[in-house]
């Protein structure tokens, strides 16, 4: 791959239909840039008023951009079916999805409509039943692109199967990793599975690094102590980078010509925290297939979504 990949490097994306989860940091940074390159972008999101004023913002900025808003709650399952069924109902296939929306580190536990812990719940069984539920619209692409949205944070994480709801007792970070690592093995798993039914999928994952978003401040910056989030901004200039910055690992893995099945992809700097586009490193369980294997089953019973069958009911926890 190229050693300095910007966007100026996306190729067109005229004729392509494309899904991005989240309405404002990196997940607004991808829909304006794959505007610019041609795309139909559908926006998805919790916060209509927000992802209105990104879509105009991004038509504002590109002129003719095919671009609209689509509420998606996530936290939600009946949300996700709902939000998946209308897509459905207006386009005969899906070419880009990217599974970018997040919370991160909450200080307090909470729980999503149908009782997970919210992380787990929003990061990756959310994006678990949107994408299964899209799946027959993915496989009419001509070269259907799925991608994830992990992290650094996945480093730390693991993937406790014994308290996959972070009650025992409730640890932010702890549950943010694991989420993050579920992506990841989420990411992995969906290529074996398409690779071994013949779905055509291209599944990647990416992370941002250290971008400036709004992650930090709606998170872990609600709580612990106050001088160590004046040294986080202080030194940030030193190790961050922009959302612009942060989306470009995505944006690679969405569109590059030469990314790979089963990649995953962040900055090529000091520690991957900011630079170019670049192979990342996946560490611990995002390795083991038996993990991947053990969660996948675990997704499928907890959502009540099925890669090959019919939507059941959730089982609430």
């Amino acid at each position: 791959m190229k050693d300095n990949w910007t966007t100026a490097d996306i190729p067109s994306q005229a004729g392509k239909l494309a899904i991005i989860t989240g309405t404002g940091g990196l997940g607004y940074e991808d829909a304006l840039e794959l505007a610019r390159a041609g795309a139909e972008i559908v926006l998805a999101g919790r916060n209509a008023g927000k992802g209105s004023e990104a879509v105009a913002r991004i038509k504002a900025a590109v002129p003719g951009a095919a671009i609209s808003f689509s509420l998606l709650d996530l936290a939600e399952l009946s949300s996700v079916q709902a939000f998946a069924a209308s897509f459905a109902s207006r386009h005969d296939r899906l070419d880009i999805l990217i599974n970018n929306a997040a919370v991160m580190a909450l200080p307090r536990r909470a729980t999503t409509a149908d009782g997970f812990e919210m992380q787990i719940g929003t990061n990756f069984l959310g994006h678990f039943a949107l994408t299964a539920h899209l799946l027959p619209l993915l496989r009419k692409s001509a070269a259907p692109r799925v991608i994830q949205l992990s992290s650094l944070a996945h480093r730390r994480g693991t993937i406790d199967f014994d308290d996959l709801q972070g009650e025992r007792p409730y640890n932010a970070w702890k549950a943010y990793s694991q989420s993050k690592l579920a992506m990841l093995i989420f990411a992995l798993e969906l290529q074996r599975r398409s690779d071994a039914q013949g779905w055509g999928l291209t599944s990647l994952a990416s992370h941002p690094g250290w971008a400036t978003t709004d992650l930090i401040a709606n998170g872990p910056a609600q709580s612990g102590p106050a001088l160590l989030w004046r040294l986080t901004r202080l030194f940030a200039p030193l190790f961050s980078q922009s959302a612009a910055a942060g989306a470009l690992p995505t944006l690679y893995a969405a569109t590059a010509s030469d990314a790979e099945k089963g990649g995953y992809y962040g900055p090529n700097g000091f520690h991957e925290m900011k630079g170019a586009p670049s192979h990342s490193k996946m560490v611990g369980q995002a390795n083991d297939p038996a993990v991947a294997t053990r969660l996948w089953d675990a997704a499928e019973r907890l959502t009540g979504v099925s890669f090959a069958e019919p939507a059941r009911a959730a089982t609430t926890v």
